[in-house]
């Protein structure tokens, strides 16, 4: 960044992370639901993109961690790049951060304590669904549930197919909304991640 470009306010810090759970706390005071939500980009081996809506569950100190079905057309379009995108907009702050990077499994015991922390009902959908597979009927859905419930009991463990991904960044954008829209636009940016950040304003 040019040492002259001084931020200051709502892109106060060196740490994009710390900046980004800042913004996602103060958003969970002000959206009505889901200030957690992210639309979640991959691309399919044609390289045609997909987007969908997912919950954001962990802002790590170097990492952004969301779960799924690992069989899911995500799950399996991540599998194949080892890449995502995702962006999350709050239009109650009229702000906005992009995200860009590198994807991990997270399957141990992290993601079976998140596992564990749903609700019930949740766990054994987990088991019930095969996630972006054709169904048909709600019906069929909801005997699989049945099926699911009288073998797995109260307490199921997570299944094999289904756990984290840990979104790794190249790139991290923050937009916050400006007056005749001049927005403010600050990128952090790495070639790989074992570089540091370089910080750049972008024109809005």
């Amino acid at each position: 960044m040019d040492d002259q470009e001084h931020r200051s306010g709502i892109f106060a810090g060196d740490d994009p992370f710390e900046i980004a759970q800042r913004w996602l706390t103060e958003a969970e005071g002000t959206e009505i639901n889901d200030p957690n939500a992210i639309a979640l980009a991959t691309a399919d081996a044609d390289g045609l993109p997909n987007v969908r809506m997912v919950l954001l569950k962990e802002i790590e100190p170097a990492a952004f961690v969301f779960y799924t079905n690992y069989e899911s057309a995500k799950g399996q379009e991540i599998a194949a790049t080892g890449k995502a995108a995702f962006v999350m907009h709050w239009k109650s702050l009229r702000r906005q951060i992009r995200v860009r990077g590198l994807v991990e499994r997270e399957d141990g015991p992290q993601a079976d304590a998140y596992y564990a922390s749903r609700s019930l009902k949740s766990r054994l959908g987990a088991w019930a669904s095969q996630q972006s597979r054709p169904l048909a009927s709600r019906g069929v859905l909801m005997a699989e549930v049945a099926k699911v419930t009288a073998l797995k009991g109260p307490n199921p463990a997570r299944p094999p197919y289904w756990g984290g991904f840990r979104i790794n960044p190249l790139e991290i954008e923050f937009w916050a909304d400006g007056a005749f829209r001049l927005h403010d636009r600050f990128q952090w940016k790495r070639d790989n991640l074992n570089e540091k950040w370089s910080v750049s304003r972008l024109n809005p």
